[in-house]
């Protein structure tokens, strides 16, 4: 009898693709009339390729929560909701779970989680003796004495991620960014507040920040000696790993107000609903969801998002203490806006914040160009 041939997309980071291609043997052992074949793309494919163009192609899709209004628009999907009570319901870590589920329905299982947290170079701490912050106040008297001594900050502010940092301030200063396109997009003085602490955080930090993702920005601090810590960037725990040339350590945010507001990262498995593999989908979205599997991920660089794995010993250990070190900041998350057309303004706003900060665009004019392209979003 033919197998059935599962195609699958992720995204090309080794958190990613990895734990994926380290079980597929398993899961083939316990399903032999399934075979999966495992693809992977760029971040910034992840973060903008619309899920109902992948759902024609892929019978699993990795996809980033935001998608969810357009997957319940188009239904390209298939709900999990019955893999996640089989799974033993809400066993995810902050709002992991509820970060996928829109319009009366969950649409991913979560299989990965992060927030935007601190990460830091513990022997360019040691060698300035001092400690992570715990607030934006410490984290520019740090960036004062790293100045002073030959060293910088960081931070990834390339497109997206300088909206990412922008929504965590808002969310951080008590007044976050509306995520119906109907109101209005960010109390005005909460915004200015939020791009003065960038700014201010900026004057410590090279100006290659503004070239940089998440990704890049845990790459240059793991192999340059000049990066002390970054505030705020998605978590990629695997760079706390002894492989690193120099692992790098993870600290809950240290925002203004303290670690609360991040905005929630993250994956979902999204199962296509245009492909005709329900079964055998939902058979592999089963198996991903399991404690043991999630464990298994660990194992080979992944970042679980069931709660079982973060409160692990054996598992925070191996990341250098990363998932009991950001707790705190995982609990308190906020969540981006899911309505359909969101996507299309995270592009335009990610890319007016970065112009801003380059000194492209003026304040008043960026905040004015946000909230039109805010909402025109919800008009598509």
């Amino acid at each position: 009898m033919a197998r059935i041939k599962l195609r699958g997309m992720t995204w090309g980071h080794r958190r990613a693709i990895d734990p994926l291609l380290a079980t597929k043997s398993l899961f083939e052992q316990q399903h032999p009339e399934i075979e999966i074949e495992w693809s992977s793309r760029p971040l910034h494919g992840f973060e903008f390729t619309p899920v109902p163009d992948l759902a024609r192609e892929y019978d699993l899709i990795v996809l980033d929560h935001p998608f969810c209004g357009e997957i319940a628009a188009t239904r390209c999907l298939i709900p999990v909701d019955e893999v996640i009570a089989a799974s033993g319901g809400d066993r995810y870590v902050g709002p992991s779970l509820g970060s996928y589920t829109y319009a009366g329905a969950c649409w991913a299982v979560p299989i990965d989680a992060a927030c935007q947290v601190a990460v830091s170079r513990p022997d360019l701490l040691h060698a300035l003796d001092a400690m992570p912050p715990i607030d934006w106040r410490e984290l520019l008297a740090l960036g004062r004495k790293a100045s002073g001594n030959g060293l910088k900050l960081a931070i990834g502010l390339k497109g997206v991620h300088s909206l990412m940092t922008f929504f965590t301030l808002c969310a951080n200063l008590g007044r976050p960014c509306a995520t119906d396109p109907e109101q209005p997009l960010v109390d005005r003085d909460t915004a200015r507040a939020a791009l003065d602490h960038i700014r201010a955080l900026l004057a410590y930090c090279p100006g290659e920040s503004l070239d940089w993702n998440s990704i890049e920005l845990h790459d240059v601090m793991v192999a340059r000696d000049d990066l002390v810590t970054c505030p705020a960037v998605y978590c990629y725990a695997t760079y706390a790993e002894n492989d690193q040339r120099k692992p790098l350590r993870f600290h809950d945010l240290p925002g203004p107000n303290g670690p609360k507001g991040s905005t929630i990262g993250g994956t979902g498995l999204g199962l296509s609903a245009l492909r005709g593999a329900g079964e055998a989908a939902l058979a592999y979205a089963r198996f991903a969801a399991s404690p043991e599997v999630q464990r298994l991920f660990a194992a080979h660089h992944g970042q679980p998002a069931r709660r079982e794995t973060w409160t692990d010993p054996a598992i925070d250990a191996r990341f250098g203490r990363c998932y009991s070190a950001t707790l705190k900041t995982m609990e308190a998350c906020w969540t981006r806006p899911r309505f359909p057309g969101y996507l299309g303004f995270q592009a335009k706003a990610g890319d007016l914040i970065e112009q801003h900060l380059r000194g492209a665009v003026d304040e008043a004019a960026l905040l004015d160009r946000l909230q039109i392209a805010f909402e025109a979003s919800g008009k598509r």
